[in-house]
């Protein structure tokens, strides 16, 4: 195999991976999770009132989030607590607040 192939072996698993991230980040009700928890760590609680996100929603959501490995969580007492465990994920999250939510920007489509 030469470096060429491997170079396209790589950047295909990388399109995949950047594919993943996209497909999770395309539901507007993970988009906000992540937006709300891009600003540090919330209670489930938190998340709920913060969002709008009725509880059923939210549950299957953030069983997303976690399934994809893009947030983790710890327990405190009766309390989960949420926090994004991707820098990736991170990173894209700061483009898009950037482009849409900025100032100078608004909500533009």
């Amino acid at each position: 195999m030469d470096i060429s192939t491997l170079d396209l072996d790589k950047m295909k698993e990388s399109a995949a991976n950047a594919c993943r991230l996209m497909k999770v980040l395309s539901n507007p009700d993970r988009l906000m999770l992540l937006c709300q928890l891009s600003q540090g760590e919330n209670r489930v609680g938190e998340l709920e009132e913060n969002l709008g996100i009725v509880q059923p929603t939210l549950s299957q959501q953030l069983t997303v989030l976690r399934d994809e490995e893009l947030v983790t969580t710890r327990r405190e007492g009766k309390n989960i607590y949420y926090q994004i465990a991707s820098p990736q994920a991170l990173a894209v999250m700061k483009v898009l607040f950037d482009q849409f939510c900025g100032p100078q920007t608004g909500a533009k489509a």
